[in-house]
């Protein structure tokens, strides 16, 4: 039987990739959020583990591109973050190739 579509999408490895500010939101709002979405049985990518540094790494665009849908939090320095905004870059990248289901934008607190 033939294929409808030449074209199919890779297995995604998480149902949702959280984009944030760790300084501003990791002890507020994400951590809720992160909570809320895993007792709802949501498979979420959050980046507790990564070491810091000045390039954003490869794997966290991977991760990106390996997830169905993203939310990004935007908090009173998320813009100051160059290692947030090659995320958000990616993510929006993603979006257009259809590589990303859907995406939110939240804001947290008063931006």
């Amino acid at each position: 039987m033939a294929s409808s579509s030449s074209f199919t999408h890779p297995p995604k490895d998480y149902d949702v990739f959280l984009s944030f500010r760790g300084e501003d939101t990791r002890r507020g709002i994400i951590s809720h959020l992160y909570e809320a979405l895993c007792r709802q049985g949501i498979h979420t990518f959050i980046d507790d583990n990564l070491p810091r540094g000045e390039k954003i790494s490869v794997e966290i665009f991977k991760t990106i591109e390996s997830s169905t849908t993203s939310i990004i939090v935007f908090s009173e320095n998320y813009a100051s973050s160059s290692w947030c905004l090659d995320e958000l870059v990616k993510i929006i990248e993603c979006s257009k190739k259809e590589r990303v289901g859907s995406t939110s934008f939240l804001s947290s607190g008063s931006i």
